[in-house]
C-alpha cells in the first residue's frame, strides 16, 4: 500500500512538472510571437525595482551616516553637502523608478489585455473546428469551461503566468543583495527569517491546494450557472418564458445553482481561515525574534544607528524576497494549473480519423454498406443494418415517423459522426480516408434546425465570400426570397437580428428557411440535403419551392427529408425508415401501391386532410 502511495506521488509530481513546463513554455512562445515588447516591460520593470530596492534600502544607510556625524560635531558644511546630495538622489532614484514602474505597468496591462482577447478569439476558432461529436460531449463541454475560466480570471492569461516567473527571478535578485549585506551585518538574522518563510509557505501551499481542487469541481456548476443567466437575460426566450410563466422557475433554478457555488466557496474560506491564521502567527513571530535581535546588535553598538537602518530595511525585503519565491514558485503552480486547461482544450483528442485523400471530380456515386450506428456514451443503436446506394443526379426523399434515424444518417454522410459498423463509400472510397476539407465542400446542407447570424443578408448567404450580387439574386429568386428583400432598408446588406445592431431586422420563419435554403444553393456543392425545407413556409410558398424543385437542385444528387409525403413526388427514390432501418424502398408509385405498406398508410393518412368528404 504505501509502494503504491509513493508510486502515485511520484507520478503526480512527474505529471506536475509536465504541466508547469509545458503552459510556461507555451506562454513564453506565445508571448515571443505576437508580443515580443512584454518582455521589453519586464526588463524596464526589473530595471525599476532594482533602482527602488537601493533607494530603499542602501542610500538611506549613507544619508543617516552623514546625519549622525553632524550631530556628533563633525564639520557641518561638506557633511550637510553629502547628505544633500544623497537625499536628492533618492528623490531622484525613486521618481525614475516610478516613471519606469508606471510605464512598464500600462504596457504589462494593455498587452495582457490583447492577450485576452487572442485567447478567447482561439477558443472561439478551436471550438468551431473541433469534431461535432465533442459539442454534445459533457466531457468537452467541460473542458471548453475549464480552458476558458483559466486562461482568463484564474491564470490571468500570459501576464499572470509570466508576472510569477518573473517575481522568482527578480526576488532570486533581491536575496542575493539583501542576503549580502545581511550575512555582513547581522548574520543571525537569515535564519529567522527562513524559518518564519518555511511556516508560511507550508500553510500558503495548503491554500492553493484548497482552491485548484474547488475550480476543478466548479467547471460544471459554472456552465450550468452560465446557462441559466444566459436564458435569463436573452431576449430570444422572451416569448416562451412570458406565455408559459415559466420566469420563477427558471429564477428559482439560477438561484439554487448560485447557492450550491456560494456553498462550495464557503467551504474554501472556512479552509483557508485556518491557514491563514497560521501565516499570521508564523509572520508575527518572524517580525518580534527579527525586530529583536536588530535592536540587541545597535543598543550593544555592534552596528551603527545607519546600519540599523540598512538591516531593519534588509531584513523586510530580505523577508519578502524569501516569501516572493515561494509563494512566486506556489502561484506557478497554481496558475499553470488554471492555464494548462486551456492548452488541453486546444490538445482535445479528435474524436474521428482523419485522412488526406482529395475528392475526384466528376460524377459521385454513394453508397451506405450495413451501417449500424448508435450515440456516443449510449447503447441503444439508432440505426442498424443500412444498405442503400445513391446514384449521381439521384433525387432521393427519407421518410419516416420522428426519431425513425433520418437526420441520423444525413449526418453520418457529412461526418459530424462516424458510423460504429459498416462503411460509407462516394465513389467506392470510405469516406474516412478523404481529407476532410475536401469532403465537405461535396455538400449543401439545410438542416431542420439551422442557424442564421447577425450579420448581413449577404454574409448569411455567402459567407464573407466576395459574392456578386447577380449570384446572391439568383438563389434568392430561386428560393423564392428575391421579392422580400427588395424591400429590406439595405437591401443584401440589412443586418439580421438586433443583437449587434438595433436596426437589424427579424426574419419571419419562412423568410429565415429561404435564407438557408439560399444559402445551400449559393455553395454550389454536387450534394444538395434538404432536412424539412419547407416546414416554416405557407402553402403557396411550399408549392413554388416543390414546383421549381428541378431547377432548385438540376442534376445534382439530392437528398430530402420532410414529413409532408406530397413532396416526395418529385424525388426518384423514397427510402422509408422504421424499426432503426430502411423498411422501404422505391418510386412515389410503388410504395403508394401497397396497400399494406407503411408509406401508403402514411400518405393515405396524410391525404384525408385534404381530401373533400
Amino acid at each position: 500500500m504505501e509502494k503504491h502511495n509513493k508510486e502515485g506521488q511520484k507520478k503526480e509530481k512527474q505529471s506536475m512538472r509536465h504541466v508547469i513546463a509545458a503552459t510556461l513554455g507555451f506562454m513564453m512562445r506565445t508571448a515571443w510571437k505576437e508580443k515580443p515588447m512584454l518582455f521589453g516591460a519586464y526588463v524596464l520593470s526589473f530595471i525599476a525595482e532594482c533602482m527602488q530596492k537601493i533607494q530603499m534600502v542602501v542610500i538611506p544607510k549613507f544619508l543617516l551616516d552623514e546625519i549622525i556625524m553632524i550631530v556628533e560635531g563633525a564639520p557641518v558644511q561638506e557633511h550637510l553637502q553629502k547628505a544633500a546630495f544623497y537625499a536628492a538622489l533618492i528623490c531622484g532614484v525613486n521618481l525614475l523608478a516610478n516613471v519606469m514602474s508606471n510605464v512598464s505597468a500600462q504596457m504589462k496591462s494593455v498587452i495582457g489585455e490583447w492577450f485576452n482577447e487572442f485567447f478567447e478569439l482561439q477558443i472561439a476558432e478551436h471550438t468551431m473546428k473541433i469534431d461535432f461529436e465533442h459539442t454534445e460531449d459533457p466531457e468537452a463541454l467541460n473542458q471548453l469551461n475549464l480552458g476558458k475560466e483559466g486562461i482568463s480570471w484564474y491564470s490571468g492569461g500570459v501576464t499572470g503566468v509570466l508576472n510569477g516567473f518573473y517575481d522568482i527571478i527578480l526576488n532570486v535578485t533581491v536575496i542575493l543583495g539583501m542576503g549580502t549585506v545581511i550575512v555582513l551585518t547581522c548574520p543571525l538574522l537569515l535564519p529567522i527569517q527562513i524559518a518564519g518563510l518555511l511556516a508560511i509557505a507550508f500553510f500558503n501551499a495548503k491554500n492553493n491546494k484548497c482552491e485548484v481542487k474547488w475550480y476543478g469541481e466548479l467547471a460544471k456548476t459554472n456552465r450550468e450557472f452560465g446557462y441559466y443567466l444566459f436564458q435569463l437575460a436573452d431576449f430570444s426566450y422572451g416569448k416562451d418564458i412570458r406565455l408559459y410563466d415559466s420566469a420563477e422557475m427558471m429564477c428559482k433554478k439560477a438561484d439554487k445553482i448560485s447557492r450550491k457555488q456560494a456553498e462550495g466557496w464557503r467551504n474554501v474560506a472556512r479552509m483557508e481561515c485556518r491557514y491563514n491564521w497560521g501565516m499570521d502567527i508564523a509572520n508575527a513571530l518572524r517580525d518580534g525574534f527579527g525586530y529583536f535581535y536588530i535592536g540587541y546588535l545597535a543598543l550593544t553598538k555592534v552596528i551603527g544607528i545607519g546600519d540599523f537602518a540598512m538591516c531593519v530595511a534588509s531584513a523586510s525585503s530580505l523577508y519578502h524576497g524569501m516569501r516572493g519565491i515561494v509563494v512566486g514558485c506556489q502561484e506557478i503552480v497554481k496558475r499553470c494549473n488554471y492555464a494548462y486547461q486551456y492548452i488541453k482544450f486546444l490538445e482535445y483528442p479528435a474524436a474521428m480519423p482523419k485522412g488526406d485523400k482529395a475528392v475526384t471530380d466528376g460524377k459521385h456515386i454513394i453508397e451506405f454498406s450495413h451501417v449500424s450506428f448508435k450515440y456516443p456514451r449510449s447503447e441503444q443503436f439508432v440505426l442498424e443494418d443500412i444498405n442503400l446506394t445513391i446514384n449521381q443526379g439521384e433525387h432521393l426523399a427519407l421518410v419516416g415517423l420522428n426519431g425513425a434515424g433520418k437526420t441520423t444518417l444525413v449526418k453520418l454522410l457529412c461526418r459530424l459522426y462516424d458510423v460504429t459498423e459498416g462503411q460509407i463509400l462516394i465513389d467506392g472510397v470510405d469516406i474516412r480516408e478523404y481529407s476532410e476539407e475536401e469532403y465537405r465542400k461535396l455538400f449543401a446542407v439545410v438542416f431542420q434546425d439551422f442557424k442564421l447570424f447577425a450579420y448581413t443578408l449577404r454574409e448569411n448567404i455567402s459567407f464573407g465570400e466576395s459574392a456578386k450580387d447577380e449570384e446572391i439574386q439568383r438563389v434568392l429568386e430561386l428560393s423564392g426570397f428575391y421579392e422580400d428583400t427588395r424591400k429590406l432598408p439595405e437591401g443584401l446588406n440589412t443586418i439580421i437580428y438586433k443583437s449587434i445592431d438595433e436596426h437589424g431586422i427579424e426574419l419571419s420563419g419562412g423568410q429565415q428557411q429561404k435564407t438557408a435554403i439560399s444559402r445551400a444553393l449559393y455553395r454550389d456543392a454536387p450534394i444538395v440535403i434538404l432536412d424539412e425545407p419547407t416546414a416554416a413556409l405557407d402553402p403557396i410558398a411550399e408549392y413554388d419551392i416543390y414546383r421549381h424543385f428541378d431547377c432548385l437542385v438540376g442534376n445534382k444528387t439530392a437528398i430530402y427529408i420532410s414529413h409532408r409525403l406530397s413532396s416526395c413526388r418529385f424525388c426518384h427514390r423514397i427510402a422509408v425508415f422504421g424499426d432503426k432501418t430502411i423498411k422501404e424502398y422505391g418510386t412515389h408509385d410503388e410504395l403508394v401501391g401497397r396497400e399494406d405498406g407503411i408509406y401508403a398508410q402514411m400518405f393515405k393518412a396524410q391525404a384525408k386532410y385534404f381530401t373533400p368528404v
